[in-house]
């Protein structure tokens, strides 16, 4: 490589990177790779997306600057020759309440417009006008019937976030209504005794009294009351009375009392509630339905009433992708109208092939953003990067293979061959083996997590990685590593211990269907985005266990199970207060050691002045976060490590007291791996540090923010206390465990199942990590498609089998590559 044509990093010390130099090739497809915690994404975002942004944004003016979110300038001696950085993260945003796949894509735009200038529309007597070229010169409209002119809506009025949103529910498709069922859960109760839950709280003690000078019975069970009784209790009027209260002191007096029915005070609460806390309390009396006025399509009737070839916008967005695109394909227009619809439908489908191609055609438009999966929201932004013709960029995509199926791959590697081959350089992060085969230069960085990681083990063209003695992945890539690390369990066997039968009738895109899943065995649910997975496993499977049965289970047989858990990859904890001691306990029990020290002792401390969240001991500055906010004015505020605890969360008062030789900051500053040698007599520590190392978390920081945490180590973080409990007759369901994992954490992941099956549980896994897959006793393989092609068990069989399933799309994929 030449000056000019790479990223030259110099002295890169971003969290666990050690003084790393490395060139990145520019206009090259390349992959950055290493075990979990390696310091891969430190580099990639840390270090070249944070640069590459924060020097495009300070070349904006003060007042743009002000309003974007800028990166701090990465801790790093040099980095030369970085382009303008985009960057695609693993986890993107969770979109609003107003967010469809449809406006996500912006593919409703194209079709907004089509409505407009293509659609069949009503005059204001109401008789139906065909498009003319009438308006696209003018925008208006005559009508062949009674000659009047009128102005069509424009591409705006149909949108459902503008003029086009329905007046009930404001364009979100939703109302939220107060479920009358929830007000009296217990007709057998007295109001005295509590009856109208509502009124125990929310500020509405004295009501029972109030109701009562109504003349409203409260001291008969409320099922007994008259429809006159109910209706004042749910809907009677504001009015006052006066009610006598008694204080703490025993001291009685009159109050002039409002009254306020049940239903009001509720909505008042709702219409009030400025915590979570306080919503979520809330919740319980509140039913989201679809708004009754538009049917929950977000629309008026006048964005309604217009006719595509016979079909309203509404019920268009309702169609999948793959059928809107066949229908916009053959659409009949007039001779005249030609040359616009085919602008204007070119501007549709050449987003729609990029989406279709990523494997998203089973989506509807009208899905809410917020029901997609973290790999459907990662693809809709790759195909959003497509559409911009923008050049000499650098796209940092932070493991976009999550959540696709190996049927997706190639068109996620053509899209980013796309990027590149329009003068663009990417950079991934990713641990996906047929991903890295594509890669024109490879960057791999370990050789271990945490403290063992940050430096580069090998660079080069995908075959010199392979040929490295140093490398890691090199065995993977090359094939010399087997991918088959568990003992197999003849087909016969599979069943050996029992199973759990499970039944539905349809459901979304699952078909009726019979599943049976073997106990004390790993089952792999598999196959494309949308075939009926998570549908099977956590809407029907999990949900009929828990005890909370859909309508669509029509029959279930447990087999045995008496416990059910569910671990999924979403985040812990919503803040920097959350960390890897508290979520484990250690921090409780380190607390009372630390309490039961003479020093601590002496000075009067318990194991409550020992909490960076609410004790004594804690930093007065931050309150116990490690960081402060910085107010810049105009630009925006900027997190820093707070200058008196120097980001330990304590006072300099925690440092008096030590134990086996360390603060309390100290050890919250130790690795898992550290703190296991650091207090070798804490018996109740000794044994939860043990377990998070056994399980591959032992490069992890104890005070370590567990929001940060990648998916794959949130998963077995939340596994530990169940590690330590009788496994028997215990289901454990694990949505995508392999998220964010090396192929060498795959078999440390599977060491980590096989260890509960041992102790006797059994182990549902949805994937598409191949290497896993092929590791399970049993393969419930779904589709063959996704959506409405999908939804069906197309295989039940050991992986070994699977690909002699001509319709499993999966078992294609598990046939060994020559």
């Amino acid at each position: 490589m030449h000056w000019g044509e790479e990223v030259a990093v110099r002295g890169a010390r971003v969290h666990n990177l050690k003084n790393v130099d490395v060139d990145i090739p520019l206009r090259q497809l390349v992959a950055l790779t290493g075990v979990s915690g390696s310091g891969k994404s430190s580099l990639a975002l840390g270090v070249l997306y944070a640069e590459g942004s924060r020097r495009y944004l300070e070349a904006l003016s003060t007042y743009t600057r002000r309003r974007l979110s800028q990166a701090a300038r990465a801790d790093v001696d040099a980095v030369d020759g970085v382009p303008a950085a985009i960057a695609l993260h693993q986890r993107p945003a969770v979109p609003g309440v107003r967010s469809t796949f449809g406006t996500a894509t912006e593919l409703l735009n194209a079709l907004r417009l089509m409505y407009s200038r293509l659609g069949a529309h009503l005059c204001p007597r109401g008789h139906r006008v065909a498009a003319t070229i009438e308006i696209a010169s003018t925008g208006l409209l005559t009508c062949p019937v009674d000659g009047e002119r009128f102005a069509v809506p424009g591409a705006e009025d149909f949108a459902f976030n503008g003029d086009g949103a329905c007046e009930t529910c404001g364009g979100t498709g939703e109302v939220r209504q107060i479920d009358q069922g929830t007000l009296v859960p217990d007709e057998s109760l007295t109001i005295d005794d509590g009856a109208v839950v509502a009124w125990g709280s929310f500020g509405a003690s004295l009501l029972p009294q109030v109701v009562a000078q109504l003349g409203v019975r409260t001291d008969v069970p409320f099922s007994q009351l008259t429809d006159a009784e109910r209706e004042t209790i749910f809907r009677g009027a504001e009015t006052k009375r006066l009610v006598v209260v008694t204080s703490k002191k025993g001291n009685a007096f009159e109050l002039n009392a409002t009254y306020r029915n049940a239903n009001r005070v509720v909505q008042d609460a709702l219409d009030n509630a400025q915590s979570e806390k306080t919503v979520a309390r809330l919740d319980r009396f509140v039913r989201v339905g679809a708004c009754p006025t538009c049917g929950g399509s977000r629309l008026n009737a006048r964005a309604r009433s217009v006719l595509l070839n016979d079909v309203p916008l509404d019920v268009l967005s309702s169609w999948s992708l793959t059928s809107v695109t066949d229908f916009i394909r053959k659409l009949p227009v007039p001779v005249e109208l030609s040359r616009m619809a085919q602008q204007i439908a070119a501007a549709f489908t050449t987003t729609a092939e990029h989406l279709l191609g990523l494997g998203l055609g089973y989506l509807s438009l009208d899905r809410a953003s917020r029901t997609l999966s973290t790999g459907e929201l990662q693809r809709v932004q790759l195909a959003r990067t497509l559409r911009s013709s923008a050049t000499g960029l650098l796209y940092v995509l932070d493991e976009p293979s999550v959540g696709l199926h190996s049927s997706n791959i190639d068109a996620l590697i053509d899209v980013v061959r796309r990027l590149v081959a329009t003068g663009n350089s990417v950079v991934l992060v990713d641990d996906d083996v047929r991903v890295l085969r594509h890669a024109d230069w490879l960057v791999e960085i370990g050789p271990g997590a945490g403290s063992h990681g940050g430096e580069i083990v090998a660079t080069g063209t995908v075959s010199s990685v392979e040929a490295a003695d140093s490398s890691l992945i090199g065995g993977f890539l090359s094939g010399a590593e087997p991918v088959v690390v568990r003992p197999q369990v003849p087909a016969e066997e599979t069943f050996a211990h029992g199973r759990i039968r499970l039944s539905t009738s349809p459901h979304f895109t699952l078909h009726a269907l019979e599943a049976s899943f073997p106990l004390r065995r790993l089952t792999a649910v598999t196959g494309v985005s949308g075939s009926g997975k998570t549908t099977l496993v956590l809407d029907s499977l999990a949900s009929a266990l828990l005890g909370h049965a859909p309508a669509h289970v029509r029959g279930l047989d447990a087999g045995g199970i008496e416990r059910t858990v569910v671990v999924d990859a979403a985040p812990i904890g919503r803040n920097v207060r959350s960390t890897v001691a508290t979520y484990s306990n250690i921090l409780d029990d380190l607390r009372r050691a630390y309490a039961a020290t003479p020093e601590a002792g002496a000075l009067g401390l318990t194991a409550a002045d020992f909490s960076y969240n609410t004790g004594s001991l804690r930093c007065p500055q931050c309150e116990g976060t490690g960081q402060i906010s910085l107010d810049v004015q105009f630009l925006p505020d900027v997190d820093i490590p707070c200058p008196l605890c120097a980001g330990t969360r304590y006072s300099p008062a925690a440092d008096a007291i030590t134990l086996d030789g360390l603060t309390i900051p100290q050890a919250l500053a130790l690795t898992i791996e550290q703190a296991r040698t650091a207090f070798p007599h804490l018996r109740k520590v000794q044994s939860r540090l043990r377990t998070l190392d056994e399980i591959g978390l032992g490069y992890l920081i104890l005070g370590e923010a567990t929001p940060a945490l990648s998916g794959g180590e949130a998963q077995r973080l939340k596994l530990v206390a169940d590690l330590e409990k009788p496994q028997s007759n215990t289901l454990f369901i694990f949505d995508e465990p392999s998220v964010g994992l090396h192929p060498a954490d795959i078999r440390v992941l599977l060491a980590v199942l096989d260890r509960l099956i041992t102790a006797g549980a059994t182990v549902i896994v949805i994937e598409h990590d191949l290497d896993l897959i092929a590791n399970a006793d049993h393969i419930i393989d779904l589709g063959p498609q996704g959506g409405t092609a999908g939804g069906r068990i197309v295989a039940a069989t050991t992986p070994t089998n699977l690909p002699t399933h001509p319709q499993s799309l999966t078992g294609r994929y598990l046939t060994p590559t020559p």
